[in-house]
């Protein structure tokens, strides 16, 4: 009895061990299902801030210490510096104890294009007594970058190095970087009899800056006005008086200036939206960059690479991360200052008319002058297209030269001569009779151009122009966006074969093709033109390619006759400096009657070969000839 008492008792006590245990296991188990659901509360909560702050919009979250509204603000206030740079925030670790939880954020603002600035940043999660998790936003420090104090913005700015100058062939800046000051009118500062002063210093119209700033006012825009950018000289002498102005900035940079060849080097200022957009990161609002001419075509060379910074606010002067800039590389021309500065002085008397002069070196092909006007025009001078007139009789003589052709060959030059029911007549309905051709091209006969084509091939013109550099196909291989390297069309009617013959017909060319083409006369033989030196332009050939030696030598010659015994006599013929040739060209176009015209010259003296043009000029002998003296005259100073 006693031992089943024993075993009663035992299996009674094993009954309430296996109980109690399981107990205890049930305990432990919903304990760290509990432990688990606090540590993913947690996790979500910072999770979501994370999210949040990638989205850049924090204010939908539970805080503690903060209201959200506070949170947001702060926010905005320390990051809108940055300006629209994405961020991506992630949570890198998170440890929980309790109703508190700390761990690190990984942040990265993607900043100065496609440069990440990244850093660990710390946070902080409370749950509160309804069992929510928020992050805790109190304290003495920023919540979005390290060492911030709480009321610390952080800006972000591009940096440029210093931007590479445009040398001629001797090594001359004809673009150099200078300081220059953009006058503006501040908004909030300024008052009507500010601005009103302003307008009188800087001779604007009246009430033109008193109505810009009223509509600013008026719209609350506390955007500055632009006025007027001054170079440092001109700034100089008006600091005195912006200074007692109230209300009108002037913020320095530096920018390029030239006071050569503006219509081939272009523009520089701010970039367009399309140039942002377009620009893979290069560009930013606020960036200065080349915005049309050689300066835009090379501003990757030019302008380097944009760096970037960013600071604090309480801390300016120790960026948080940086980029250095790099600095742009000079790129060099063929031109010299001193015969583009004669060439843009030589076609100042054209006045509004638009006008170009271009300047070839004989020995090398290179191009030493192109002058465009008004020199805030189109860049005329390469880029346009006009036909040549009599100036491409030089390539159809140089033809008929060479098919056996000689100056003293005699030829008819009526006042008219009629093909196929058209009626083709000499400028100014002249006459010579019979004479040795050397006197019709001395003289411009565009009637013993028409009786010669008809014993000429549809492409001899084609052929032979192509063979002086006319349509030679360097246009493409110049360096410079759209130059225009002629085109002389193969004839399909005898019309148009006798229109071609004295440059009318569907003919077309720069200025500088024409430059080229009496380059090529005067040396002997065609070179590829060149403009840029450095960095190289890929594609040229620059091998001179030989002309027939006695047909040149007979066209240089008869090119001396113009300007001894023809329509240059008298205009050119006294330039100090040694003999000059060349050949007038007067080109009609449009369907006026009489058409209206186009003034040529071209000609060489010593080593300098040009073309000039004047559109709507009377005649090349008259107006365009003219300013080639005064262009060889300035040469000698």
């Amino acid at each position: 009895m006693g031992a089943m008492n024993r075993r009663i008792i035992i299996a009674s006590f094993v009954a309430g061990v296996v109980g109690v245990s399981a107990a205890v296991g049930g305990f432990a188990y919903f304990n760290r299902q509990e432990q688990a659901r606090l540590d993913l509360g947690a996790r979500a909560c910072a999770d979501q801030f994370a999210g949040a702050w990638s989205q850049g919009d924090v204010h939908g979250l539970t805080y503690v210490g903060q209201g959200a509204d506070q949170v947001a603000a702060s926010f905005k206030s320390t990051t809108q510096g940055l300006g629209t740079a994405p961020a991506k925030v992630t949570v890198a670790s998170l440890t929980r104890a309790g109703d508190n939880a700390s761990g690190k954020l990984s942040v990265s603002w993607t900043v100065g294009g496609n440069t990440r600035w990244t850093y660990p940043m710390a946070i902080q999660l409370q749950r509160n007594s309804n069992g929510v998790w928020g992050v805790v936003a109190k304290g003495g420090a920023s919540m979005w970058a390290n060492g911030l104090s709480p009321k610390a913005k952080l800006v972000a700015t591009r940096t440029s190095g210093t931007r590479g100058d445009i040398l001629d062939r001797n090594g001359t800046a004809i673009l150099t970087v200078g300081t220059v000051y953009d006058v503006a009118i501040d908004p909030a500062r300024a008052n009507d009899a500010t601005v009103t002063q302003l307008e009188k210093l800087l001779n604007e119209p009246a009430g033109s800056l008193v109505a810009k700033l009223h509509a600013a006012q008026g719209a609350k825009s506390s955007n500055a006005i632009s006025v007027i950018t001054l170079r440092d000289s001109a700034f100089q002498g008006l600091k005195t008086q912006l200074d007692a102005l109230v209300g009108v900035v002037y913020p320095s940079r530096q920018q390029p200036l030239s006071t050569l060849a503006r219509p081939l080097l272009g523009s520089f200022g701010p970039v367009t939206a399309d140039a942002i957009k377009n620009g893979k990161g290069r560009y930013a609002t606020g960036d200065y960059a080349g915005l049309g001419g050689l300066q835009a075509k090379y501003n990757d060379v030019l302008g380097g690479t944009s760096g970037f910074k960013v600071t604090s606010s309480d801390k300016p002067d120790l960026p948080l991360v940086q980029k250095a800039a790099t600095d742009g590389k000079p790129i060099t021309l063929t031109l010299d200052s001193k015969i583009q500065k004669a060439a843009e002085a030589a076609l100042v008397g054209t006045g509004t008319v638009p006008s170009a002069l271009v300047a070839v070196d004989v020995p090398t092909g290179d191009l030493l002058a192109v002058a465009s006007s008004p020199e805030a025009g189109m860049n005329r001078a390469l880029l346009s297209a006009y036909a040549p007139g009599s100036t491409l009789k030089v390539a159809t003589t140089y033809s008929l030269l060479t098919k056996g052709l000689a100056p003293s060959t005699p030829v008819l030059c009526p006042a008219s001569v009629v093909i196929e029911a058209t009626t083709l007549r000499n400028y100014e309905h002249e006459t010579l009779g019979v004479v040795p051709f050397s006197v019709d091209f001395a003289n411009s006969c565009n009637t013993a151009f028409v009786g010669l084509s008809s014993g000429m091939g549809n492409s001899d013109v084609h052929d032979a122009a192509a063979a002086l550099g006319v349509g030679a196909g360097w246009g493409n291989l110049l360096g410079v966006d759209g130059a225009f390297g002629g085109s002389i069309p193969v004839a399909t009617s005898k019309v148009e074969k006798a229109t071609t013959a004295f440059g009318q017909a569907r003919t077309s060319v720069s200025p500088a093709d024409l430059a080229v083409m009496t380059a090529s006369v005067a040396r002997g033989s065609y070179i590829q033109p060149a403009l840029i030196r450095t960095p190289a332009v890929t594609g040229a050939d620059r091998t001179p390619k030989p002309l027939d030696a006695k047909a040149a030598g007979q066209l240089r010659a008869l090119m001396r006759l113009v300007v001894t015994q023809g329509t240059a006599t008298g205009v050119i013929s006294s330039v100090p400096g040694g003999p000059v040739s060349g050949k007038t060209g007067t080109a009609e176009y449009g369907a006026g009657n009489p058409p209206a015209t186009h003034a040529w010259f071209v000609g060489w003296q010593g080593n300098v070969a040009f073309a000039v043009l004047v559109e709507d000029g009377k005649s090349g002998a008259t107006v365009a000839a003219p300013i080639a003296a005064t262009f060889l005259g300035d040469l000698q100073h």
